[in-house]
């Protein structure tokens, strides 16, 4: 068995590993292994909410309110970079100014998994090529590279990977159950605003969950471990361990 170590989104010069023994394999609580068939039940699930996807349109559009586009207005924030991207650099900060590496590391993993979220989204959004339901009623109308955008539902996926990422680290019920209340808040506001389709939402919750999962370390596909964070006195970055 042999290791590579690869080193990403680095900034200038060498780094240094901090607290690197806290990160180890045995500090991860046994990991699930993603398998094909993980995959095939995702996707599977997606394709019977297919099904749905036209008459929950009506349906929702049909009982839309001002009080209710006010509310999703609300929630639709915790999907948005004044939101995850303030407290994901407030933790950065904190840990850096408090000397407490675990809490950086925190908010390093947290940066990472929305990059990667944020990313991944982006691609799929091209590759799906779907119309968002304000501009066609056609929800079968996949046209890849065409710039429709509406699938997977990036505030959705942002939304339910900054939940997961803050979830797992606070560890906490009321957390768990408060984050992800916050998170399918904001894809139920995508579908008040008629700017996603269910599976639009459901594809970014699963997207979201997945991300933060894997850069956490509770779940695990193709041999890659969670991202160690790096620190130097004016740089920082992210290593990641592929084993095989």
């Amino acid at each position: 068995m042999s290791r590579l170590l690869l080193v990403g989104l680095v900034i200038a010069h060498p780094l240094q590993v901090v607290a690197q023994q806290e990160e180890l394999p045995g500090s991860i609580p046994a990991p699930t292994v993603l398998r094909w068939w993980h995959g095939a039940l995702a996707l599977g699930g997606l394709s019977a909410f297919m099904l749905l996807d036209q008459p929950l349109q009506a349906l929702v559009q049909g009982e839309r309110s001002a009080s209710k586009d006010e509310l999703a207005g609300t929630l639709r924030r915790f999907g948005q970079i004044e939101v995850y991207g303030t407290v994901t650099a407030g933790l950065v900060a904190a840990g850096v100014v408090s000397g407490n590496a675990k809490l950086t590391r925190s908010g390093g993993r947290l940066a990472a998994t929305l990059a990667f979220t944020g990313a991944a989204g982006m691609a799929g959004k091209l590759l799906m090529g779907r119309p968002r339901p304000e501009h066609s009623g056609d929800a079968d109308g996949y046209v890849p590279f065409s710039g429709q955008v509406a699938m997977p539902s990036g505030h959705t996926a942002m939304a339910f990977a900054f939940a997961t990422a803050l979830s797992d680290d606070i560890h906490r019920p009321w957390a768990t159950v408060g984050l992800y209340t916050l998170a399918t808040g904001v894809g139920w506001s995508r579908l008040n605003d008629n700017r996603h389709w269910l599976t639009d939402v459901a594809a970014g919750a699963a997207l979201g969950i997945t991300s933060a999962k894997l850069m956490n370390g509770r779940w695990r596909m193709f041999g890659l471990r969670p991202p160690s964070v790096l620190l130097g006195p004016s740089n920082a970055g992210l290593a990641w361990q592929v084993e095989f």
